[in-house]
């Protein structure tokens, strides 16, 4: 007889039922309770440039970077957060100001943003994520890979640690 695998999504969904309150007050779900900060990942910085204008899409469009933005501990969501994004992209390289712009999460926590389809650079086909907007939260960096450069998203969640 097998034994069933059980993941980290199983065990979370399992949990989704509960609801706690966090130390902002407000009701968060059980499973958010002790969350973890997201650390800059190495790479993150490439290319990035202070200022990126809020912009409703990058270039053409046809690709969506999608993603969430909670505060470590309690895991409330985080609205009216600027998330700067940028990428080698089938319009331009991530060192060109045109592929950069940012985006503000709603009040859900959760932020979208569409830009041209993000093709390999250096061998990875990878985008450029960062929250780098004021003083109340630690700044950080992503660059996460994409697992096929045929995808035509890519979802990353921030966790943001406050100062």
């Amino acid at each position: 007889m097998t034994q069933p695998y059980t993941t980290r999504r199983t065990l979370l969904t399992a949990a989704g039922a509960a609801f706690v309150t966090g130390a902002s007050g407000l009701l968060v779900p059980a499973r958010a309770a002790g969350l973890a900060p997201t650390p800059t990942m190495r790479g993150g910085a490439n290319n990035y440039r202070p200022g990126a204008p809020i912009v409703d899409r990058i270039g053409g469009g046809g690709f969506w970077m999608t993603g969430t933005v909670r505060r470590a501990g309690d895991g409330a969501p985080l609205q009216d957060r600027r998330i700067q994004i940028w990428a080698h992209t089938t319009e331009g390289h991530e060192r060109d100001a045109h592929s950069h712009g940012a985006t503000l999460t709603d009040a859900n926590g959760a932020f979208r943003l569409e830009m041209p389809q993000i093709v390999p650079a250096f061998g990875q086909p990878h985008g450029h994520l960062a929250y780098d907007d004021d003083a109340e939260f630690q700044t950080v960096f992503l660059r996460p890979i994409m697992p096929s450069a045929s995808d035509t998203t890519l979802a990353v969640d921030f966790v943001l640690q406050p100062v």
